[in-house]
């Protein structure tokens, strides 16, 4: 039986990412796509607010793909509320390392999604991914080095009023080994302060070097472009 990982996180998605990198991606991710004319894959969709930036930046068709069941459910929400959108987006419900558009793409956005890779299937990713690309073609998602956090106490990370309601979620490195950090999420809601509603869960995450993805996408054939800082675009060659 398939279990949701992201389920607990659904109802908070919106909510803590619209007060966090969001925003940012908003104003730095339409220049990275100027000129992009013969479609966009992007990795990770979730509830579809990239989704909506990379539709104002480029006129082609959009692959959105998401493997959370839940996310997709609030992406396809959201089609269905623009009509113009929903005719221009084709919802994948598959892993990264299993896309398959039906033609190449100009462009393949990844945002915040690029830390669910282990070392191990970083290579097939990008093999992938170069795959879905026309020649070319971009590849861009957000990624800067950052200190190695260090395991401690459940932190509140967001806290939002919705109603009658407190949506609240708070954090909690617990291992590092590595690149690889394992933390701890918990999701509450609150009524009149008294907690109805709490859920966690447990994840992995890795943060390699910004030096040793240079490394990896440089063997896929892949080339650096410059890009604001906090992004990555690269490149295949042209035809």
């Amino acid at each position: 039986m398939y279990v949701d990982p992201l389920a607990a996180a659904v109802p908070f998605y919106d909510l803590l990412h619209e007060d966090g990198h969001v925003p940012l991606v908003r104003e730095l991710l339409p220049p990275l796509l100027d000129g992009v004319r013969h479609g966009v894959l992007e990795i990770g969709a979730g509830t579809g607010l990239v989704t909506e930036v990379i539709a104002r930046s480029a006129p082609g068709e959009i692959y959105a793909l998401e493997p959370s069941l839940g996310m997709r459910s609030v992406l396809l929400s959201r089609l269905a509320a623009d009509p113009p959108l929903r005719r221009r987006v084709t919802v994948l419900p598959c892993g990264a390392l299993d896309a398959d558009v039906d033609e190449p793409v100009d462009a393949v956005v990844m945002i915040s999604v690029l830390q669910n890779f282990p070392a191990a299937e970083r290579a097939g990713l990008w093999e992938v991914l170069a795959r879905q690309l026309r020649p070319g073609g971009r590849l861009v998602f957000n990624w800067r080095d950052r200190a190695a956090p260090v395991p401690g106490g459940l932190e509140p990370i967001g806290s939002y009023e919705v109603g009658r309601h407190t949506y609240e979620v708070a954090a909690q490195v617990l291992d590092v080994a590595g690149e690889s950090v394992t933390s701890r999420f918990v999701y509450r809601v609150r009524q009149r302060g008294v907690v109805i509603s709490e859920e966690e869960t447990i994840g992995t995450n890795h943060r390699p070097p910004a030096a040793v993805l240079a490394t990896e996408l440089k063997e896929q054939g892949f080339t650096w472009s410059p890009a604001p800082d906090g992004m990555q675009l690269w490149q295949l060659p042209g035809a």
